[in-house]
């Protein structure tokens, strides 16, 4: 089992930036996928972008250009860095983990994103 800790969700304006944080503990695989997706009201959750354990990256869309991810594999935990925020980046981001050798996965308890106009 994996526990996923996030932090860094708050109030921000058009424009502004955020960074989140998701640490993970437990039975950590060494060859793992972390990652962050969202999930504003009324709509599907939906993947933000995620990053394996060697580096390679995946970035949706939407926030290509606009966000960052990265990782300290040292400390278990990924970042999300946000800039140039949008009001159609509000939404709560949960971050997760997944072993894709056993096929299983976690999730954080998610952090809120509001961008204010």
């Amino acid at each position: 089992q994996v526990q996923l800790v996030e932090s860094g969700g708050d109030l921000v304006q058009v424009g502004g930036s955020l960074r989140l944080s998701c640490a993970a503990s437990g039975n950590i695989f060494r060859f793992n996928i972390m990652g962050w997706y969202r999930q504003a009201p009324g709509k599907q959750r939906e993947l933000v972008a995620t990053i394996t354990s060697g580096g390679s990256t995946n970035v949706a869309d939407s926030v290509k250009g606009r966000f960052t991810i990265s990782r300290d594999n040292a400390k278990s935990t990924v970042y999300l860095q946000m800039n140039s925020l949008k009001p159609e980046d509000t939404a709560v981001y949960y971050c997760r983990y997944e072993n894709p050798y056993a096929a299983t996965y976690s999730w954080g308890q998610g952090t809120q994103v509001t961008v204010s106009s």
